[in-house]
């Protein structure tokens, strides 16, 4: 049990900032300013958590102002009492009844929840002296199945079964914990922004290939075929036929179009397709999946929550699961889709809105405690400096995170 520490005070912040020379592009944000609605929780103690959700710019103000009316759900309570059974407090929020109609579980207030719940957990692993994977990998089934609200997988993942992964993962968790010493790998998401020129793909994918990356991603979902085509093939001619290429195509195609791109795309041996279509229509992804096999379908970036989560797994479509703790509602939301997910047999591998720092924690929690493979992480560099502990990134890989917390504190 950690000491007591009571939450005196909440405080938003919208914070912001402005990428240079088309970093951060793709086919839908052309111009994104990436940006943060902070929850910092004051406490009683030297000490204060910060949470995190991710959008970009436009509107993060209203998630701030939606933060400032969640969080009386835990103002005045010790951290340590509030974690013993999270879950109950995390339904509270996101069933509160004056912003349920807001959503449900989705949109502005569902960023709102996803600050504060993140806030949360990175003053409790900072009360108990751990970086974030630290104290999840050590807390017992139980106590992790505590902070979690499993309402409406009752009929795919009761409390029980729930309990039983990470029960029976824990029993050869030893066995995995040797990625504390090798780190986690990564793969490049910045070497072919939308905007990028092709010489400057080129260039930056023979850099990824020497700071030892062996996955990189580029993005697609030009209005001009050709263009994605091409830009396709000259990645996977620079980086060569043992590279691990994937394509992102940010919501871009309509079902039919989605089809004949994916199939020409076949020619450079794409691992995924990233969110092809809209990320709401399950049945189209069901029937591109079945169209383009055998290329691999990874989504979840946009979608924003645990039900339609469950939706995509129950459908089968989905290869990779894209959950993103700063877009669903925080780590508790987070939790319960990976173990959804390792119950549907599906790896995750998370969209890092939070540029890794959390989600570097994250994995590592994933991989030994719930048993999923230690596939990559991706890896933003542009915010890095804001960051008072950066992720740490050597031969492509994530280094282990030491300091208390989940690496969110700004400089």
């Amino acid at each position: 049990m950690g000491k007591t520490v009571v939450i005196k005070r909440a405080i938003a912040s919208d914070v912001r900032f402005k990428l240079n020379d088309g970093a951060g592009s793709d086919a839908i944000h052309t111009t994104p300013i990436y940006a943060y609605a902070v929850c910092k929780l004051q406490t009683d103690q030297n000490m204060e958590g910060i949470g995190l959700a991710f959008t970009l710019g436009m509107g993060n103000n209203l998630v701030c102002q939606a933060i400032e009316h969640l969080t009386k759900h835990v103002e005045n309570r010790d951290i340590n009492e509030l974690m013993a059974n999270f879950g109950s407090t995390y339904k509270a929020m996101a069933e509160d009844p004056n912003y349920r109609w807001l959503g449900p579980h989705k949109g502005i207030v569902h960023l709102a929840l996803a600050s504060v719940v993140n806030a949360c957990f990175d003053l409790w692993a900072k009360s108990r002296g751990l970086p974030l994977w630290k104290l999840l990998i050590d807390l017992p089934a139980q106590d992790i199945v505590n902070t979690l609200d499993l309402s409406y997988l009752e009929e795919v993942l009761t409390r029980d079964e729930a309990v039983a992964i990470l029960s029976n993962n824990a029993i050869t968790k030893h066995e995995r914990t040797g990625i504390l010493n090798t780190g986690y790998p990564g793969y490049d998401t910045s070497v072919g922004w939308f905007n990028y020129t092709d010489e400057k793909i080129k260039i930056n994918v023979s850099k990824a290939i020497d700071a030892g990356f062996t996955a990189m991603k580029l993005k697609v979902g030009s209005k001009d075929i050709k263009r994605d085509i091409r830009r396709a093939k000259l990645v996977r001619e620079t980086a060569g036929d043992k590279a691990t290429i994937m394509l992102d195509a940010n919501q871009q195609w309509h079902l039919s179009k989605a089809i004949e791109i994916c199939n020409e795309l076949k020619a450079i041996n794409p691992y995924w397709v990233e969110e092809p279509t809209h990320p709401d229509d399950i049945a189209a992804h069901v029937t591109l999946a079945k169209e383009i096999a055998p290329i691999k379908l990874a989504l979840g970036e946009h979608v924003p929550n645990k039900i339609i989560f469950k939706n995509f797994l129950q459908s089968g479509c989905m290869s990779f699961n894209q959950v993103d703790a700063v877009r669903v509602g925080g780590i508790s939301e987070f939790i319960t889709i990976s173990l959804l997910s390792k119950k549907f047999g599906i790896p995750v591998v998370p969209h890092v809105g939070d540029m890794g720092q959390i989600h570097q924690h994250l994995v590592l929690f994933n991989h030994i405690s719930i048993g999923h493979k230690a596939l990559f992480l991706e890896h933003i560099p542009h915010l890095r400096q804001y960051f008072k502990y950066p992720a740490r990134i050597i031969d492509g890989r994530y280094q282990i995170p030491q300091q208390p917390g989940m690496s969110a504190d700004f400089v």
